[in-house]
């Protein structure tokens, strides 16, 4: 199905509004695949449920599902191009210019000063909770980990039942950190959502400045390496994850650096005779 002209068939069925998304959609393809629904309506300068409706006149059940059927038109695109001209895929330099770019990126796009308040709203936590799911859920893990490094202690789990739970027990005092790559995780959302209204602060780490995890959050922190619905997991977004997270580690240590060294080489010891 070539999405471009299905969109171009209904056009004259959809409303105004509608007709604004269509024509961002058709005008800015290549970029409107690492779109946010919230970015993509401010772009057509409509609302969040006039994208949704659009989304669902043209036959699908919500925007990432829409997108996903975009990127896939797409990259079968992209694909039909390079065999026609015969370009050989050199992925190894590609991969490696990519995380270049996003480290480029990720550095351009840090506000230092939302850095220094995350870190400060962290050192003084009583409990700290890392949430995320799917590859994020890795990093969030990851984070836990790091913290354990330099003797801070937080906690992290996958499983999303005990993650609700542990949400709704933190309070004022405790801070939770969200890492997620679009911004529009539902899970993640939900879980930060309930972590605030008992009056927990929120950290948010992700790629989207608007997107809906923006709306919950007291702090953003912005990661780079957008994905398209096909490009999840991504080494590149997890690339920057850890980048921002090895900052507030860093900043963290920093404050001070005396106990700091004492807990790494604390750490390091009770697991060295795990290793050959």
């Amino acid at each position: 199905m070539d999405l471009r002209a299905q969109i171009n068939s209904l056009y004259p069925s959809l409303t105004k509004s509608e007709q604004k998304v269509a024509r961002q959609v058709l005008d800015h393809t290549d970029e409107v695949i690492y779109y946010s629904v919230t970015e993509l309506a401010e772009y057509s300068q409509v609302g969040e449920t006039t994208v949704i409706r659009f989304c669902r006149k043209i036959g699908f059940k919500g925007y990432q599902e829409f997108k996903l059927a975009l990127a896939q038109n797409q990259t079968y695109k992209k694909l039909e191009t390079n065999i026609q001209e015969g370009n050989p895929a050199d992925f190894t330099q590609d991969i490696f210019n990519g995380v270049i770019q996003v480290l480029q990126v990720s550095l351009s796009l840090l506000n230092k000063q939302k850095l220094q308040e995350a870190i400060d709203l962290i050192d003084n936590a009583r409990h700290v909770q890392f949430f995320g799911v799917g590859s994020s859920g890795i990093t969030a893990l990851d984070a836990k980990n790091r913290f354990l490094r330099i003797g801070r202690r937080s906690e992290a789990t996958a499983d999303s039942h005990i993650q609700a739970m542990s949400a709704v027990l933190l309070e004022e005092g405790d801070v939770a950190i969200g890492f997620s790559v679009s911004g529009s995780t539902l899970d993640t959302n939900d879980i930060l959502a309930k972590a605030k209204k008992n009056g927990a602060k929120v950290i948010a780490i992700t790629n989207y400045a608007k997107s809906p995890i923006t709306s919950i959050a007291d702090i953003v922190l912005l990661t780079a390496g957008k994905e398209s619905p096909l490009e999840g997991g991504s080494i590149t977004a997890k690339i920057s994850q850890l980048f921002v997270l090895d900052l507030i580690c860093e900043g963290l240590s920093l404050k001070d650096s005396n106990q700091s060294k004492i807990m790494k080489e604390r750490t390091a010891r009770a697991v060295i005779d795990r290793s050959y």
